[in-house]
């Protein structure tokens, strides 16, 4: 297969590059790779050889390209769209620009992977980090009993900022040891020793743009009359987000059932024994594929509650893995 990579030079092109290269059954004859006008020219390592990305511009370099993994930024990806699909190629789409567009799937493999057979605009949308690692655990309380509603507060790495916002909190560390003041770009405030309860724009209604897209999201992928309230915040961690999840189902689901359907769930590793001091933490998750589950316990001011915690690689599984694996998914089922 000829395969295309968008925004080659960023934080989760990158991850793309380097999931291509370990998963080697990924079947790659051609791969070409994509960036702006500062990273063409660039060269990167793959499968043994070079490849040096191209300027993305308005062209016929898509043309016979079956598979383009796209993660450039919804503008770019608005633009380029047409370009990109107009002779057949599908657009597996990491920007928010696609999501919530009826005719445009969003897809998680582990929930909802049917919904990419039906992409008539050539474009499948890759939900927002938050959201994927949430519905992948909700999905394996959903099989036991249907959940009404979720309140979510999210630990979000800086790595969810992009390659740049991880070096920036490497430097404002570096530059509070040294007495200097904080460079201060990326983030509304300075990330090192902080926490930001602030990702994305406020909305009218005070929520921000990222809370709001757990729960849009969230209804579209599960196919559910789910409610989600989320509050969203940054914290000084490198790489993987981690999440506080309480959810409401319609009979009371038991730590115990909860434990058995998260230990038998596709993508989920069960990480659930407190007493031992186990359970998941971006120390120990980063740069791994699974969402990791634990601290599980029934909520104490609800009948039917449940509490959990959960925590997954925000440029793996929460971006470019998500992306793969629809690929993946779409090359063993797609006739």
């Amino acid at each position: 297969m000829k395969i295309a990579i968008v925004g080659a030079s960023g934080a989760v092109g990158q991850e793309f590059l380097t999931i291509l290269n370990e998963r080697t059954d990924f079947p790659v004859d051609e791969l070409l790779l994509f960036g702006s006008q500062r990273s063409a020219g660039r060269t990167y390592p793959f499968r043994g050889r070079e490849v040096k990305v191209q300027l993305l511009q308005h062209d016929d370099a898509f043309k016979g390209v079956d598979i383009a993994l796209a993660s450039a930024g919804a503008g770019t990806s608005k633009e380029f769209a047409q370009t990109i699909t107009k002779y057949g190629t599908l657009m597996i789409d990491n920007s928010s620009a696609f999501r919530m567009d009826a005719d445009v799937p969003l897809v998680v493999p582990e929930v909802n992977p049917s919904d990419a057979l039906n992409a008539p605009r050539n474009i499948i949308a890759n939900p927002n980090c938050t959201t994927i690692q949430m519905v992948v655990a909700l999905n394996a309380i959903e099989k036991v009993s249907h959940i009404r509603r979720v309140h979510v507060a999210t630990y979000q790495s800086a790595s969810g900022g992009g390659a740049q916002a991880m070096a920036e909190l490497r430097t404002q560390h570096a530059q509070i040891v040294a007495g200097e003041e904080p460079t201060v770009e990326k983030f509304a405030y300075q990330l090192a020793y902080n926490v930001i309860p602030h990702i994305d724009v406020f909305t009218d209604n005070d929520y921000t743009k990222e809370e709001m897209k757990m729960y849009n999201e969230t209804r579209k992928i599960m196919h559910s009359d789910i409610e989600v309230s989320a509050t969203c915040v940054r914290v000084p961690v490198m790489r993987a987000h981690s999440e506080s999840i309480w959810v409401e189902t319609e009979r009371p689901v038991t730590p115990d059932e909860a434990r058995k359907a998260f230990a038998g769930a596709e993508g989920v590793v069960l990480m659930d024994n407190p007493a031992e001091k186990v359970y998941p933490m971006p120390l120990f998750i980063a740069g791994k594929d699974p969402v990791y589950v634990g601290r599980i316990r029934r909520d104490l001011t609800s009948a039917n509650g449940l509490v959990f915690w959960c925590v997954a690689d925000q440029i793996k599984k929460g971006a470019a893995l998500n992306a793969v694996q629809i690929a993946e998914w779409l090359i063993r089922n797609r006739k």
